[in-house]
């Protein structure tokens, strides 16, 4: 299991007129991977951006593609994501009538897969993929909508997921997004979680200073 805390920062909370220079603005700061959450209006009550954008993008920076689908029937999508550039493919085991056909067909396209749980989603709707995947993403907000406040009450279910890799000695990474920052960043970490998922906090705290909030994030 990969103990270097990784930080992923959301680009919902970035300037969507010019992304591609704050993408870079990140890569220079320190960023691991680039977190890119994409809504259906379906699955979630928002719409964000599609595989275009991502194409667009991908250019720009050599950083990991980290793609949160919050869109189902996702099956229908993959390709699309997967040709556009993502890196990490991770999917909501709610979004497909057939999690191991969708964990078959990321690997198709040679991508990392994650599989993502909503707060209240049951650690035994993946249990049984664990060792078919890359990275389990814990969502601490309902899905759906950026600067929502972290639910502590996630932090057991992230426990129990650590406790499961490392028992049964996995190498999967297992990253959490919504509402993370310096104040409870340190027990997400202390939970079992590497890799960090932020936005409001890396864009905005410290008059936006991106290197300096990446490192906090990574250190606190």
């Amino acid at each position: 299991m990969d103990s270097i805390i990784k930080i992923s920062p959301s680009i919902l909370s970035a300037n969507f007129s010019k992304l591609g220079d704050e993408i870079l603005s990140l890569e220079k700061a320190g960023a691991d991977y680039i977190h890119i959450d994409v809504m259906d209006g379906h699955f979630v009550p928002n719409i964000t951006i599609g595989p275009e954008v991502i194409k667009r993008l991908r250019p720009v920076t050599k950083k990991t593609f980290d793609v949160h689908l919050m869109i189902a029937p996702v099956n229908n999508f993959i390709k699309d994501f997967a040709e556009s550039g993502a890196d990490i493919i991770t999917f909501h085991p709610e979004a497909t009538d057939n999690v191991d056909e969708t964990i078959k067909l990321i690997r198709k396209y040679n991508k990392k897969v994650g599989i993502s749980l909503k707060p209240k989603s049951k650690i035994s709707l993946i249990e049984n993929y664990l060792d078919k995947i890359d990275l389990v993403l814990i969502m601490s907000v309902e899905p759906g909508f950026g600067g929502q406040k972290f639910m502590p009450e996630i932090l057991p279910k992230l426990k129990e997921i650590k406790k499961i890799i490392n028992e049964r000695k996995l190498n999967v990474e297992i990253e959490v997004d919504g509402g993370i920052n310096f104040q409870n960043s340190k027990s997400v970490k202390e939970s079992g979680a590497n890799v960090i998922v932020s936005g409001s906090t890396i864009f905005k705290e410290n008059s936006g200073d991106l290197k300096k909030n990446i490192e906090l994030l990574r250190s606190n």
